[in-house]
């Protein structure tokens, strides 16, 4: 008797929630493949809005300073949360997890604290930070150069304890950039819907918060990492520097490449095709 497929967990990025996965989540249905998509913590169901969202004509003072209410949410809360729905969704066995952007942090994390729920890491164009680098360094470094996030960003992270964007602004130009940042081959008006969900605050913790990696926790577990090679959120040169590292630091359990000629979310410019992907993967 074969071995079923481990069940598959989808992991979204910062902004977005478990929504963006449903096309996947579809697509794999027709196969027969258990998988779940989940809220990372601070997103979808469990973010909370600052106050200025409710306010219109935008209070420009009280977007660049009001403290966010997802201060306090940081990387511990979030590789924790992470390893409580793999003991959930997998009742004890192994799952296979698809992070994207940087949900990759929080998948490294839980990884690290707990890799026998972990049959598989997969990094769709993700954050896979080093050892004690935190997540945010890499924005600043060359290889992010040409990233139109960092435009996007309405407020000083350290400042507010969050990554804040106005996904609801009626400036037509600073929306444009927002959908050329993310979903640059996206249909517009599902692009546009896309926008709609975003919520305005990522907290900050997790994106400056640092794993210790160590050969028998996160460099144990097999990992895949799909690159996007027309993405404006984290650029090709980034995604190669994170496998790079990896592969270094962890040579006995190198990083499977594949490759997709796409925009920073496949989940919704081409999610057949990144459903057969992931599918191949375990």
């Amino acid at each position: 008797m074969s071995t079923p497929p481990t069940p598959l967990l989808f992991l979204h990025g910062n902004w977005h929630g478990s929504w963006c996965w449903t096309g996947v989540i579809a697509a794999l249905a027709g196969t027969g493949r258990a998988a779940v998509a989940v809220d990372m913590a601070g997103h979808g169901l469990r973010a909370r809005r600052p106050a200025w969202t409710t306010r219109r004509p935008v209070d420009e003072a009280a977007l660049a300073t009001e403290v966010s209410p997802l201060a306090d949410v940081d990387l511990d809360q979030a590789g924790d949360l992470l390893v409580s729905q793999l003991g959930q969704i997998g009742r004890g066995g192994p799952v296979t997890v698809i992070a994207h952007s940087m949900g990759g942090t929080v998948l490294t994390r839980a990884a690290q604290r707990a890799p026998e729920l972990v049959a598989r890491a997969v990094y769709l164009s993700a954050a896979m930070p080093a050892s004690d680098i935190p997540a945010i360094a890499y924005l600043r470094m060359p290889e992010s150069a040409g990233s139109l996030v960092r435009p996007c960003m309405r407020a000083d992270p350290a400042a507010i304890g969050a990554l804040r964007l106005d996904p609801g602004s009626d400036d037509a130009e600073y929306r444009q950039r927002l959908r050329n940042a993310f979903y640059g081959d996206v249909d517009r008006p599902l692009a546009d819907a896309a926008l709609g969900l975003l919520t305005p605050d990522a907290p900050a913790g997790i994106a400056f918060g640092t794993t210790t990696l160590t050969r028998d926790g996160w460099g144990s577990v097999p990992r895949t990492y799909i690159t996007c090679a027309r993405d404006m959120a984290v650029r090709p040169a980034l995604q190669r520097k994170f496998i790079a590292e990896a592969d270094a630091a962890f040579p006995d359990e190198p990083t499977a490449v594949v490759a997709l000629d796409s925009s920073h979310s496949p989940f919704l410019s081409m999610p057949g095709r990144l459903a057969d992907m992931i599918a191949e993967q375990g």
